[in-house]
């Protein structure tokens, strides 16, 4: 798994008018190839009437599913420039798609270009870039004795702390960046003088900042 990657937030979108013709840029978060391809058949029934409904996606650690699809325009003038622009943007596991009302005024093939790559670019920032980082799941038991040092010791670093669970002992979940489990783990040995019990976990997400 990646330690981290820049994806977006949520599902954004909005329109920008070139020319006459109305362009509605749309970008959503997704995690597979099925959900992208349903996401872009929602809003191809939902714009029926639309001219185009051009789109993309970029999804998996290493680009591996990756599709760009102009839907009745000129080959490489529609898909391919919002396929370039989740590229430049250096995300992964988004979909976007460019809904096109034609206003009657020709673009021509580098107009079109640069009208779906405005779309593109106006759909991704509707939705907040973000980015998301590994952690490596931590559990610590303590005796009750040392969860108040344990407890200042991981506000006073900054550590992600989870749920805590009080029995005849404390467990307390904590969530260091994957790539600072084993240096996590060794700390931890030393703040409690090798009293804590570690259990390693699973690996998940969590959005930088938040």
């Amino acid at each position: 798994m990646l330690a981290r990657y820049s994806t977006i937030r949520y599902y954004g979108t909005t329109e920008i008018v070139i020319k006459k013709s109305r362009f509605i840029g749309h970008a959503k978060p997704v995690e597979s190839e099925e959900e992208a391809v349903a996401f872009i058949e929602e809003l191809k029934k939902k714009y029926w009437d639309a001219t185009h409904n051009c789109s993309a996606y970029l999804i998996g650690e290493r680009d591996q599913f990756q599709k760009a699809l102009d839907d009745g325009e000129p080959s490489g003038t529609a898909g391919k420039p919002i396929l370039e622009v989740i590229k430049h943007r250096g995300l992964k596991n988004v979909a976007v798609v460019v809904t096109r009302y034609f206003g009657g005024i020709m673009l021509g093939a580098g107009g079109l270009v640069r009208a779906y790559t405005d779309g593109a670019v106006a759909g991704i920032d509707a939705a907040e870039t973000i980015v998301k980082v590994l952690h490596r799941e931590v559990i610590v038991d303590v005796d009750y004795t040392w969860y108040g040092k344990l407890e200042n010791e991981l506000r006073g670093r900054g550590f992600r702390v989870g749920e805590v669970a009080f029995t005849d002992r404390v467990r307390v979940q904590c969530l260091p960046e994957a790539g600072e489990a084993v240096r996590f783990q060794a700390w931890i040995t030393d703040v409690t003088q090798g009293q804590a019990l570690i259990e390693q976990g699973a690996e998940m997400y969590f959005i930088q900042g938040d």
